[in-house]
């Protein structure tokens, strides 16, 4: 839309429908927060982040869940994946090539040092330089400069003044608004720069919380969060403070929940779904969300490349029984998918040609299985690994069965004890099967959750599939005049991975969650995120 700024924008980008100890709920007790905010410290269930906090390095939830509180970027998502300004005074083009980006006066980091539009540009070209390795260097890809060859300066970032800096893409992309509340386009301080490693574990943002102060980072154990004073945006928060709590295991976190050692919960374990409405009562949270679940296999590994690879990925795919699961572990939390995004997003679409390989179809798996052994004799045992801390054993161990049973193979779950240790191998390339994947929307686009993982080179392309048909109709898309235009390309982009499979698409998820009765104003968003800063609890 020429010409439109990202106030407006807010208004019409709104969804069609990224056991550890248990310290004492007061352990970090923050001051009364301005206009009669609560003051006690929420405690919220989380994982420990892969990677130092850096943004742009960042492309897990544990980590993102801290970094979406302790900075505020240009725009933010509300409860309904609505965008609204934050830092942004305003977001205007002409052609969706060439953007004029205006932020407001005022804001400071929480080492005092001002937020400026070289925090922006500068904290752009460390996370998209080649040889610094950022896990989100793809999200800038679109800018002009940007290489995946060689180190290459964003040219498209200038810096005008304090307060403005425009933004030159390769292409036209109507949505390149929509993307910059996510985490990868946070600015950053000097600090970040002149110690990077330092600063990686104990950042310094501009958001609603900052660290407690030193060792407020326990690994493996907690993050204690305090508000920031100087915040003084629409996500000022109205408790005092939020600790997140490192479980390794779901189990734990609820328990803790229905103990009253725990206010906030975002994932509900298998072994309490078909209880804990009735436990919760109206504290219960069941409701879509933005959260697509996979596994995938690596396009060179033994027995899934080329040919072969694509008739054994459509047979095991044929040999899970996505309704008997879902109805059976996860009691109406899941819904089995038919595509490769979610329902929550516009433009869904249910019929997308070639879907019909996600169906259980036990003799089309066998027929497709046999070929693939016409090419090169199946050997060995087909295993699939998943991190125990996130409750996946019973779905992997069905999922396992109806392969083993389907095909007359060894097939078995790979347990890794902690989440950090998973992804660690996975982005290392060290996997020798199947691995658990998934997405949970970075923003509100059927975009979000093709390019970034299949794109040739995407920083979540655990698979390293790349298809240039796939790249250019990626291209095509998000350089079309409208969302609709976008929408449909997208569709043509799924029909191709229905018949590579890079990733195999198993269900779509609810967030289950709930919380205790120590707190109030409880909102889980569209990406099934809880609002924290909007939980109040008394001292």
């Amino acid at each position: 839309m020429a010409g439109v700024a990202a106030s407006i924008l807010a208004g019409s980008l709104v969804l069609a429908a990224c056991s550890s100890s248990s310290p004492d709920d007061n352990a970090s007790e923050g001051a009364a927060t301005e206009g009669g905010a609560s003051t006690g410290v929420v405690t919220a269930n989380g994982s420990e982040p892969q990677n130092p906090l850096i943004p742009t390095n960042t492309n897990e939830v544990g980590g993102g869940k801290i970094l979406d509180l302790i900075f505020a970027g240009l725009v933010y998502y509300d409860a309904d994946g609505a965008v609204h300004n934050e830092v942004a005074d305003s977001i205007e083009t002409e052609d969706n090539q060439n953007y004029t980006i205006k932020i407001k006066e005022g804001w400071k980091f929480t080492d005092g040092t001002p937020v400026t539009s070289k925090s922006f540009v500068d904290a752009w070209n460390q996370g998209a330089l080649l040889s610094n390795g950022h896990l989100s260097s793809y999200f800038f890809e679109p800018i002009e400069g940007y290489s995946d060859t060689e180190d290459s300066e964003l040219t498209g970032l200038k810096v005008v003044d304090d307060q403005t800096f425009t933004v030159k893409l390769k292409q036209p992309e109507a949505d390149f608004p929509l993307r910059l509340g996510y985490s990868a386009f946070f600015p950053l301080p000097q600090a970040a720069f002149d110690d990077p490693e330092g600063f990686g574990e104990n950042p310094v943002g501009n958001g609603p919380y900052k660290l407690a102060g030193d060792g407020a980072w326990q690994h493996n154990v907690q993050i204690e969060l305090v508000p920031n004073e100087d915040y003084a945006a629409d996500r000022k928060a109205q408790n005092g403070g939020v600790t997140i709590k490192f479980y390794d295991t779901q189990d734990a976190a609820y328990n803790d929940l229905l103990s009253g050692n725990l206010d906030v919960l975002d994932a509900v374990p298998d072994s309490a779904f078909g209880t804990f409405e009735q436990e919760l009562g109206d504290r219960a949270v069941n409701q879509p969300a933005a959260i697509f679940q996979s596994f995938t296999v690596h396009q060179e590994l033994k027995h899934f490349a080329g040919e072969e690879g694509q008739l054994r990925r459509q047979a095991i795919s044929h040999a899970i029984n996505r309704q008997e699961i879902t109805d059976t572990i996860f009691q109406g939390t899941r819904t089995p998918a038919s595509d490769f995004t979610s329902p929550v997003i516009d433009g869904w679409s249910d019929s997308v040609p070639g879907s019909e390989v996600l169906e259980f179809d036990p003799e089309k798996a066998k027929e497709l299985w046999a070929e693939a052994d016409k090419l090169s004799p199946w050997d060995g045992k087909f295993t699939l690994a998943y991190n125990s801390d996130g409750g996946h054993q019973a779905w992997v161990d069905a999922t396992m069965n109806s392969i083993k049973n389907t095909l007359g193979i060894e097939a078995e779950g790979q347990p890794y004890a902690l989440f950090a240790d998973l992804r660690t191998d996975v982005t290392d390339r060290k996997m020798t099967g199947g691995f658990r994947t998934g997405w949970q929307a970075d923003y509100p686009a059927l975009g979000n959750f093709l390019g970034p993982i299949y794109g040739t080179g995407a920083g979540s392309n655990d698979g390293d599939y790349s298809n240039p048909e796939v790249d250019d109709l990626l291209k095509q898309a998000a350089a079309a005049p409208s969302i609709e235009e976008s929408n449909a390309l997208y569709q043509k982009v799924q029909e191709i991975l229905f018949k590579d499979l890079p990733a195999i698409p198993l269900w779509y998820s609810n967030v289950t969650g709930g919380y205790a009765e120590t707190v109030d104003n409880v909102e889980f968003g569209w990406n099934s995120v809880p609002l924290y800063y909007e939980v109040t609890k008394a001292e």
